[in-house]
């Protein structure tokens, strides 16, 4: 399998336009990457970008920060899978996760991942915010919530993916049946490469058409 299967051709910045969207669709086409990752209010436009492709189309849910109502999430997820999104990357309730709350996490990942059902939810762990021991119990609440990956970060927060986490995640993940996705300042194919050989199985970044035409 080639570099460009394994990346999410990501575009969340608020900014982001209708003219934006397309051109990360186009590019997505173009390159053939696994998908695109977009904001909510870009999935019905994006599935039509893409319907005669193989490209799947990625959105976020609770995002960036995981604190909304476990409600609104799954609603949230229910739209997004009825504009025909076919990856949910939802936050995790991180406060709740410090608090000690662990069986509000897990309801809060299966809230999403019944609402998403037949379609894969990755749980989004914040890893920067986190200790080396929570990053692995947060594993452990992610299978038990039935998400099908744990996913660094969001790229909003004071870091992004590292080699070390990725290797961490996945060696914990290995244990539960979970993959691993990195995101977060991934910018060029040496990072890339990094990501996948520590064990990573999809990589978010914006930079995934010119990762895949090797320019960077």
């Amino acid at each position: 399998m080639t570099i460009a299967k394994h990346l999410e051709h990501t575009l969340l910045k608020p900014e982001a336009t209708v003219e934006d969207i397309m051109q990360l669709c186009s590019e997505a086409r173009k390159y053939g990457l696994f998908g695109v990752c977009v904001n909510p209010c870009y999935v019905g436009l994006a599935r039509h970008l893409l319907s005669d492709t193989n490209v799947k189309v990625v959105t976020v849910v609770g995002f960036p920060l995981g604190a909304t109502f476990s409600e609104v999430k799954a609603l949230e997820t229910k739209m997004a899978v009825e504009a025909h999104a076919d990856e949910i990357d939802m936050v995790m309730n991180v406060s709740a996760f410090k608090t000690g709350d662990y069986a509000a996490v897990v309801s809060d990942i299966r809230s999403v991942v019944e609402a998403a059902s037949p379609f894969p939810v990755k749980v989004i762990i914040e890893a920067c915010l986190l200790t080396d021991a929570e990053k692995c119990t947060a594993c452990r609440l992610v299978a038990e919530g039935g998400a099908a990956f744990v996913k660094t970060s969001t790229g909003f927060n004071k870091g992004g993916a590292t080699v070390d986490d990725v290797k961490l995640l996945a060696a914990e993940a290995e244990k539960y049946g979970l993959k691993v996705k990195a995101a977060g300042g991934i910018r060029d194919a040496e990072a890339a490469q990094a990501m996948l050989a520590a064990g990573a199985e999809r990589i978010g970044t914006s930079a995934g058409h010119k990762i895949a035409a090797g320019e960077a």
